[in-house]
């Protein structure tokens, strides 16, 4: 019924196409009848050893998600779903060409944000053919898993279920963030929450249950995400410059192109720092553009100032969600100007 009812109000809507919102509830449906309760496959003598013990990681995981960082303790993520494909959704990112403001897509009920999601691939490369034919840079990503906001019992993908224990700890921990506070039209807000969730569950969790070498690897890794991150910040940065100037476009477009040749210079760079990791190599190698800019920062943009927001709250998870709820009552400008307050406070704190 909550299927139904939240399909008529997009059709009511009338938004984008009754295609796109059928494509959409087909999907939801189809991994609803796929997911299967975790503990009967543990149960289950026909499942692999190593299936087994991935779901009792992910049960335990999921306990902890409740007792130790304040998250919905709801049925998402006590299923499984055998999804057979290497992604659950495709996300769609689309930018202008001189611009790295991202295209919004609104809808009904969840209101609009900076990604369009499909099912079938052949839809989203669709999409992105439509957008690059009006100009626009596009970027598709494959996205593992999703939220559905607490609407549905989220199962756990087949895309994830091999993942390394504290990639796998940080999806649910991201993931049932987004059920626990959803800010209407602000995908950089939500996709900040949720990341600084993510990171400190994931810290708080291997504390508990890792070995110190495990710990120190996810810092580690932790760090060179840290170091990436800045190397985009500082390119977009750059790219503003030059997109903001009184200069032709075809200069702006020459200089959009020798910044992003200077941007994979400075990563061979960074790689060498790093003892030749490749971690980002695949996401470096792709025909960059504004779009994949604009989609890796709606994750990272307001993480200093909500991890600052942590740190006032005494990393006390139940006054942190609560400040944050309060930010997301806000109007758009009003949070972004509290957002700009606490960004500032953190770059001096960390000085």
């Amino acid at each position: 019924m909550r299927l139904l009812a939240m399909l008529a109000a997009l059709l009511l809507g009338g938004c984008e196409t009754v295609r796109y919102y059928l494509q959409s509830a087909g999907g939801q449906l189809d991994l609803m009848a796929r997911s299967r309760p975790i503990h009967e496959l543990i149960d289950d003598p026909e499942s692999a050893p190593s299936m087994q013990a991935q779901l009792q990681f992910v049960q335990r995981v999921r306990r902890f998600a409740v007792t130790h960082l304040d998250l919905p303790d709801n049925s998402s993520y006590r299923s499984y779903a055998d999804v057979q494909r290497e992604a659950l959704v495709w996300s769609v990112v689309a930018a202008p060409a001189l611009s790295l403001e991202p295209y919004q897509w609104c809808y009904p009920v969840i209101g609009c944000a900076n990604y369009r999601g499909y099912f079938q691939l052949s839809d989203a490369q669709a999409l992105a053919n439509r957008m690059r034919q009006k100009g626009w840079d596009v970027a598709i990503e494959p996205v593992p898993a999703y939220s559905t906001l607490g609407w549905f019992a989220d199962p756990l993908p087949s895309t994830v279920v091999a993942w390394p224990e504290p990639e796998l700890a940080g999806l649910i921990f991201h993931e049932l963030a987004h059920q626990r506070l959803y800010a209407v039209d602000d995908s950089a807000f939500n996709e900040s929450y949720a990341t600084v969730v993510e990171q400190e569950g994931v810290r708080r969790w291997l504390k508990e249950n890792a070995s110190a070498e495990v710990l120190a690897r996810w810092h580690l890794q932790r760090e060179r995400k840290k170091e990436f991150a800045a190397l985009i910040a500082d390119m977009r940065r750059e790219l503003a410059i030059v997109y903001a100037s009184d200069a032709e476009e075809h200069v702006k477009l020459l200089g959009k192109t020798r910044l992003f040749d200077r941007l994979r210079q400075e990563y061979r760079q960074l790689k060498k720092q790093w003892g030749g990791y490749t971690g980002f190599d695949r996401w470096v190698a792709r025909d960059l553009n504004n779009a994949h800019l604009a989609s890796f920062q709606t994750y990272s943009e307001w993480v200093p100032a909500l991890r600052e927001l942590l740190r006032e709250t005494g990393e006390k998870w139940p006054a942190f969600h609560s400040r944050c709820e309060a930010l997301a009552a806000l109007d758009l400008e009003q949070r972004q100007h509290a957002l700009h307050k606490l960004q500032t406070r953190a770059h001096k704190f960390s000085e």
